[in-house]
């Protein structure tokens, strides 16, 4: 069976629901071999021990899907990325609460809950991204997230540890974050604007505005030369690889 069918055939399963046996097999279309139905019974994710585990609910697919997508970036068929990107792609679909097309997540990128993601079309998830989405994630299009970057939405209480605050964050369109950079819960990123490498960012940031800096501050207005929207190329791999036009 070709890499095609492969992800054809995955598609199928995954869209008519997984169960323990299904699941044992997408593993073995991933490469994963010997690994028995059986145990899936008795599978627990650490989503699963989360305080908001009862809010979100984590039902058997569900469970399976995030499996799935941590599983891949444990076999070699991670890295394979004319394998891995749409194979997560069909996970994403399924799992996250909202998922446009072409979205491209590269190898190791976390999150807890991601019935609390909702990304656009042509949404750009580079290496060791991490996601808090207990307090909900919004994410607009043609948006890059580059390597370890982070996005928390919740707080915890300095006298009670077990007191949490949850505050969405929105990141809008034609937006990038740039490496190792920091965002805090309830923040919004305003469309078009770029948040420098290594930034904590702890309040809003206006439109087509760069900032930076630990808080980050205003630098200057994004150098646009006059285009917005789909002629500033958010184009994330060569010739716009898994990028459909």
């Amino acid at each position: 069976m070709n890499m095609a069918e492969r992800l054809e055939k995955t598609g199928k399963m995954i869209a008519e629901g997984l169960d323990e046996r299904g699941t044992a097999e997408v593993l073995g279309l991933m490469g994963i071999t010997g690994f028995l139905s059986e145990t899936l019974s008795e599978l627990k994710l650490y989503s699963d021990y989360l305080p908001r585990v009862d809010e979100y609910g984590c039902a058997r697919g569900q469970r399976f899907l995030h499996f799935l997508w941590d599983a891949l970036d444990k076999s070699p068929a991670c890295l394979n990325a004319g394998f891995s990107i749409p194979l997560r792609r069909i996970i994403a679909q399924a799992l996250f609460k909202k998922c446009g097309k072409n979205l491209i997540a590269e190898e190791n990128v976390r999150f807890n809950f991601g019935q609390g993601i909702e990304v656009g079309d042509d949404v750009f998830f580079n290496r060791g991204v991490y996601l808090d989405s207990k307090g909900g994630i919004s994410i607009g299009n043609s948006t890059g997230l580059a390597e370890n970057v982070q996005v928390f939405t919740h707080s915890h209480s300095e006298s009670d540890h077990t007191k949490r605050t949850y505050r969405k964050v929105t990141i809008g369109d034609y937006v990038v974050v740039y490496t190792a950079s920091i965002i805090l819960p309830g923040v919004c990123i305003g469309d078009e604007a770029i948040v420098a490498a290594g930034s904590i960012v702890i309040e809003d940031v206006e439109a087509s505005m760069m900032v930076g800096g630990r808080p980050a501050g205003p630098i200057r207005k994004r150098r646009t030369e006059g285009r917005h929207g789909r002629d500033l190329r958010h184009l994330w791999l060569k010739d716009g690889h898994f990028q459909d036009e």
